[in-house]
């Protein structure tokens, strides 16, 4: 299963800061299911809610009542470093020698195994097992005087994928990592600017997309308006996760330049040149995979049918049943239109396969619904190898395509074919322009890659310590 990463919204001047910054969250919604927070100010204090849960259950009209001022950052999470328990949620807060401040982060650090080490050798007690909190620690312990250039100095320090939203009384700081892994875009609303991970949530509460955050940018946004620097010098080629645009972005969102929405139709285009079959109907596995099977349907003249209804109501269950329903995880979220599929041969197009175990529940549920032949589409290159730049996937030896040729996945998911759009068709997408992380593809890090990495290694050293008799 693949698991998103996190959401990220902030607003400032604006006398509403904390309802819309809850609207920015819910547009931000599929980015991250654990945890919801939101911090404000009124220039003198912050104020702070967060809790374990989807947005629309975490916030009520009393929690936002308390939310008071004209500026606000939020956060949806879905845990890539540190478990989904209650004390990972964010903004996370801090009074420090400088004042007071909240930070909302999307990404994973690299190196945060050995900056905790470091810093818990020379004092530093950690409240969370989050690499984001390792920030923190960084400016308060920096010999800077000033606040930003104390910022800067512990940007300085860290590696891996970044996007920062700070808040304090007085400014609202949006700062990418050098290589613009993860998204953060600027808009206006008004008189007010927002930051988002995504434009979607600007479309939410009727702002203008202004423009995507550089690789390395830090956005200072203030009274007195907002400025640009660059504090990690010399700049690095770009490299942002070419995943948010098969997969993890919302299709309405505009995603460095490029429309997410048209960007998948053209992987759905490109698949249908290397890779077409003789079949009676396109169907997507919904719903990402929507406009590239629409795509895919349009270049082959093959019709476009949505063969799977997907129940967009489906949070976590307490009940899952072991043997009187098989396949239930799949079952719950996905039923197929049997009338349309019985006697049809399917081109069953999807955005990836990570373990292969949802896939081989397609396909036994299409098949069990009457199609007569499945032939399976991936809008993406084989995934097979980690990713340490924020998102929460398995090991390598846990990844279908890092251990098993093509027929042997084809096998293991039980199709009629199976093929993946080419690693060559993919840049071609995208005009050869480059700029992008495949790593997830190809093994090649840019940002390079932790000694040892694992979702809960901030915590493990404190599980085990509190395992001894």
């Amino acid at each position: 299963m693949r698991k998103e990463f996190c959401g990220v919204f902030g607003i400032w001047n604006h006398p509403e800061a904390a309802n819309l910054a809850y609207l920015g969250l819910y547009a931000l919604q599929h980015r991250g299911q654990e945890t919801a927070g939101i911090c404000s100010t009124d220039g003198d204090r912050l104020y702070h809610y967060a809790d374990q849960g989807l947005v629309q259950e975490v916030f009520t009209r009393s929690t936002l009542s308390g939310l008071k001022g004209n500026a606000a950052i939020g956060h949806v999470r879905y845990s890539t470093t540190g478990s989904s328990a209650s004390r990972n949620t964010q903004p996370l807060m801090a009074n420090y020698w400088g004042g007071s401040l909240a930070l909302a982060h999307n990404g994973n650090l690299t190196n945060a195994a050995e900056l905790k080490k470091r810093l818990e050798r020379k004092g530093a007690i950690f409240q969370t097992a989050m690499d984001s909190e390792i920030l923190l620690h960084l400016i308060a312990r920096s010999e800077e005087n000033d606040f930003l250039e104390a910022l800067k100095d512990a940007l300085r320090q860290i590696r891996g994928a970044y996007s920062f939203l700070i808040l304090r009384p007085g400014q609202m700081i949006a700062a990418k990592d050098p290589r613009g892994f993860r998204p953060l875009c600027v808009g206006r609303l008004g008189e007010s600017y927002v930051v988002a991970s995504e434009s979607c949530a600007f479309d939410i509460i009727g702002a203008q997309l202004v423009r995507e955050l550089e690789a390395g940018e830090m956005a200072i946004i203030g009274p007195e308006g907002i400025r640009s620097e660059f504090p990690i010098q010399p700049r690095i080629e770009p490299s942002f996760c070419i995943f948010e645009h098969i997969y993890f972005a919302r299709p309405d969102s505009v995603i460095a330049g490029r429309s997410v929405y048209e960007m998948r139709k053209r992987l759905g285009r490109q698949l249908a040149i290397e890779h077409p079959a003789v079949a009676d109907m396109v169907v997507p596995v919904p719903d990402s995979s929507n406009p590239a099977a629409l795509g895919y349907s349009q270049q082959t003249g093959i019709p476009f049918e949505i063969g799977l209804i997907r129940s967009h109501y489906v949070g976590r269950t307490f009940i899952e049943p072991r043997q009187s329903i098989r396949d239930f995880g799949a079952k719950i979220k996905y039923n197929p239109l049997q009338q349309l599929l019985v006697g049809k041969r399917l081109v069953v197009v999807d955005d990836s396969i990570v373990r292969g175990t949802t896939a081989q529940k397609i396909v036994k549920m299409l098949r069990a619904a009457g199609a007569v032949e499945i032939h399976y589409r991936l809008s993406c290159p084989p995934w097979k190898n980690p990713c340490y730049y924020g998102i929460d996937t398995p090991l390598r030896e846990e990844l279908l395509a890092s251990s098993r040729d093509l027929e042997a996945m084809r096998a293991y998911i039980a199709a009629d074919s199976l093929q993946f759009l080419s690693i060559e068709g993919l840049e071609r997408v995208f005009d050869n322009q480059g700029g992008f992380c495949m790593a997830c593809f190809s093994g090649d890090y840019p940002g390079g890659r932790p000694r040892n990495h694992f979702k809960e290694i901030l915590e493990a050293r404190a599980v085990r310590v509190a395992a001894k008799p």
